[in-house]
This record gives structure tokens, sequence and C-alpha cells, in this order.
């Protein structure tokens, strides 16, 4: 019974297995047959997608070609429109040389009448020419028989009697043409030059070796001057500055050929002054302070300078020189003055003249840079050339080294800048009351004036008038005419302009007075 009931089991084990087996196959068959359809559905849509990008596709490219299309024949609308611009252009230039050619031939046939028109008035006038001259000799051979003279005595007769008039009409004739000459051929340059004066105000300084510090009462001298004088003692060595202390009410006298050191003690003193504390020790702060400020102030000043005539780049070491120059001068005239306007003059100068401005204004304001030397060595060296060393030691262009040191013709000019820097610093230094000059020569120069007035003939009395700009000749009447008036007038400018030198021009006055003198009893 077990045995049937354990083959009965497994015979149910089977059959259970193989209905389990039949249904799995069944559900196999199902999938299988979704999944078909669905890779049908798939591939219908994969076929329709691809009908619709070929679409798209073929009518993107019909609008591309039809694009290009129309670019091309743009393109070949505007090839044929140059090409029918230039074949009209082509016939506009064939017609205007067929009616020039026309115009020449036209005048090659006048000038063909002009000719033959010229060469029929030539022979007239030969015939003419050959007649006239045998009319001349009939005329000449009547005079000598006449006057009984030849020919050619008449004529060194007719010279000798017309050689003095010749002489003085010549030299008027000289002298205009001289004089005409001067003004066309100098007429554009004395018109920049005085525009170029006209548009600078000209400033005045006198600079001399002594300031004078004032103060408010003469009690303050004794506490200046300190117990047995050791606070002027004092005051001195600090600042290397004579202190001069008289009986000059309210008043004490600094002197000193430094400026820059009067400006030191002269502040110093007014610190001192205010402050009430005068003693060496703080008289030795208060120098050392100043001098720190006089110091800081110069390169301001330099600064300013620079900043005001718009030139850019400049070395700190040629500020502080521009900066010196306040503190000196030259002639009595205040040297950062003097080198501003000679720097505003050169940029106009330039301007007018078609240079380049800026250039010029830098070398008009560095070139007198060799008057404020640091040390004491460089003192011997003349300034124009010590001033375009500096210059090309701290990087200076060539054409400004060579106008700075040129500008007293010690070295060759070499560019048109150094001529203009030369003209504008005669300009500045050289107008009535810019500067001082020495006693001795500007004697000197009037005595040589009036002696070379003397070494005339006929001049009775000689004057050197407006500071030697201008020389007065009074002459004999007896012994000079008006003609030769003229002529010595000449002749003196011109021995002065040849063996003097001196700055802007002479003019010579030559006056010859007749008097008539009777007296009535």
């Amino acid at each position: 019974m077990d045995s049937i009931a354990i083959i009965i089991g497994l015979v149910g084990l089977a059959i259970g297995f193989a209905i389990a087996k039949f249904m799995e196959k069944g559900k196999a068959s199902k999938t299988i047959a979704s999944a078909k359809k669905e890779a049908a559905n798939i591939v219908k849509e994969a076929n329709i997608e691809g009908e619709n990008i070929k679409k798209d596709k073929i009518f993107q490219a019909k609008e591309k070609f039809l694009e290009l299309k129309a670019e091309h024949e743009k393109v070949i609308i505007n090839k044929d429109k140059k090409i029918s611009e230039s074949e009209k252009r082509t016939r506009d230039k064939e017609s205007q040389i067929s009616s020039e050619l026309a115009k020449g031939k036209k005048l090659g046939e006048q000038l063909e009448i002009k000719l033959k028109e010229v060469d029929y008035k030539s022979e007239f006038l030969e015939k003419k020419q050959s007649e006239l001259e045998k009319l001349h000799k009939s005329q000449v051979q009547q005079l000598e028989v006449i006057s009984g003279l030849s020919a050619d005595d008449a004529k060194s007769q007719l010279l000798e009697s017309l050689k003095d008039t010749a002489k003085s009409d010549a030299m008027a004739y000289i002298q205009s043409t001289v004089e005409e000459a001067k003004l066309t051929a100098q007429q554009e340059a004395k018109k920049i030059i005085i525009n170029t004066i006209q548009r600078i105000g000209t400033e005045e300084a006198v600079e001399n070796c002594v300031s004078v510090f004032n103060l408010e009462s003469d009690d303050v001298k004794g506490r200046i001057i300190g117990r047995e004088g050791r606070n002027i003692r004092a005051l001195e060595a600090a600042t290397g500055v004579e202190i001069i202390v008289d009986d000059t009410p309210e008043a004490i006298i600094l002197s000193c050929f430094d400026s820059v050191r009067r400006e030191v003690a002269r502040l110093s003193l007014h610190k001192l002054v205010t402050d009430g504390r005068i003693h060496p020790a703080r008289i030795e702060e208060i120098v050392k302070k100043t001098e720190k400020q006089i110091e800081e102030e110069i390169v301001e000043i330099g600064k300013r300078t620079v900043i005001d005539l718009g030139i850019h780049g400049l070395h700190p070491e040629l500020i502080k020189a521009v900066g010196r120059m306040k503190y000196r001068s030259s002639y009595g005239q205040n040297l950062l003055q003097h080198s501003r306007e000679v720097a505003k003059l050169c940029g106009v100068m330039a301007a007018e003249l078609g240079l380049n401005p800026k250039l010029a204004k830098r070398a008009g304001l560095l070139h007198d840079i060799g008057k404020v030397p640091n040390t004491e060595v460089e003192v011997e060296t003349p300034h124009a050339i010590l001033g375009m060393q500096w210059a090309e030691k701290f990087g200076e262009k060539p054409d400004i080294c060579n106008a700075i040191g040129a500008h007293h013709d010690e070295i060759e000019m070499k560019t048109l800048i150094a001529p203009i820097v030369q003209v504008c610093d005669a300009i500045s230094g050289a107008r009535p009351g810019a500067r001082r000059q020495v006693l001795d020569s500007y004697i000197q120069r009037l005595k040589d004036l009036e002696e070379i007035a003397f070494g005339f003939g006929g001049v009775q009395k000689a004057y050197a008038i407006q500071a030697g700009r201008e020389l007065r000749v009074i002459v004999e009447s007896e012994k000079v005419s008006d003609d030769k008036a003229a002529e010595l007038s000449f002749e003196i400018s011109q021995k002065i302009q040849t063996d003097m030198t001196y700055p802007g021009q002479v003019k010579v006055t030559v006056i010859r007075e007749t008097r008539a003198v009777n007296v009535a009893k």
C-alpha cells in the first residue's frame, strides 16, 4: 500500500509538473506575440518619423538653394552694374579726349597763323632797326661837326659831369633797395617775433645780494643778538648768511650771494621772533626745519612750473633745478621768471613756424639750468654746456640738449629749435628793464657809438641816447648836403653793424640844420 501510494504521489507530481510547464509555455507564447506586436509598432513609428525628417531636410535644402540663388543673382546684378558704369566712364573719357584733340588741332592752326604774323613783324622790325641805325649815325656825325667834339670825347665829358650826381643817386638807390629787401625778406620773421612778444606779459624782477627783515620794534634786536652775541653767531653759522644789525629803525639786513640761504635765514628769523624763544639750540632746530621746508618748496615750485607749462615726463632732478631757479637771478632778472617767459615765447614761435611747440617749451624752460649748479666744481663750466650735460644725463632728447648747449653759440646748432631758443632768450633778456647791465660796459658802448660817428667827415656832434639804441648825429650844413646826409646815415649804420656787438638794434639819425640870422638895428 505504501508503495502504491508513493507511486500515485509520484504520478501526481509528474502530472502537476507537466501542467505547470504547459501553462508557462502558453505565457511565453503570449509574451513573444506581444513583443512582436510592439516591435512592429516601433518600426512603424520609426518609418513615420524618418519620413518626416526626410521631408524637413528636403524643405531646408530647397530654402538654402533659393537663398544661394538670390545671393548669386545679386552678385551678378552688381557686377553688371559696375561693368556698365565703367563702360560709361570709358565712353565719357573717349568723348573728352576727342573734344580735346579737336581743340588742339584748332589751336595748332591758330599757332601757325600767329607764327606767320610774328615772322612778318620781325622782318619789318629788322628793316626799321637798320633805318634807325643809319639815321643815328648821320645825327652823330652832324653833332660832331656842330660841337667840334668826337662822340668818345663827348661821352667822357658827360660821364665826368654826372659822376658825383650818379654816386649820390646810387647810394640813395642802394639804401632804398636794401631797406626794401629787408622789409620783404624779414616781414614774416618780424611778424612772428612781434606776435610772439605781444602774447607774453612781461614781468620785471630785481634781485640783489641783500634782504631786509622788518621788525615790530627795535627791542627784538637785542634778543636776536643775544648775550655776548651768541644768538647772532649761531644764526650766521647755521645759515651761512651775514646778519647786519645797525641803526636802521625796525629792520635787520641779511646779506648773502645765495638767495636760498637768505630765504632760509629770513624764514628762520621770522619763526624765532614769532615764537619768542631765541637761543643757539632753538636756532639750529629752526634752521634745519626751514631748510627742509625750502627743499620741499623748491620741489613744489618745480612741479607747479612744469604743470603750468604743460611739460610732462621731466626727471625729478631737473624739476628740482627748475625750482631752484626761483632763488637765482641773472643781471637782476629772476631766473625762473626768465625761463618761464622764454618757454612761452619758444612755444608760440615754434607753433607759428609749424614746429613742435612742446619740445620748444621744454628746451626754453631748461636752457638756463646750468646756472643753478649743486657743487662748486661745476661752476667753472659754462652754464650752457653744463645744462646740456645735465639734460643728457637725465635722459632728455638730443634736440633739446643741442638747443640748451647752443643758445650762446658755444656748440654748433643742429636743429631748428636751437635758434628759436637763442632768439627767445634774447627777446626776454634784452628788452628794456629786464636786466641790469654792468655800468662800465654800458658807458663804453655809448662811447664807442659816438666815436664811430665822429670818424666820418662833416660830423659836428654825436649823442648816443635811449640806452644806446639810437645815435643822433648833427652835421655841418656847409660841408654836408641833404643827399650826403642820407648817405652818411647809411654808412654809419653799416659801420656800427660791422664793428660792434649790441642787443636789439641801433637807429642812426643824421640832422642837418641851415640857419639864416640877421640883426635889425
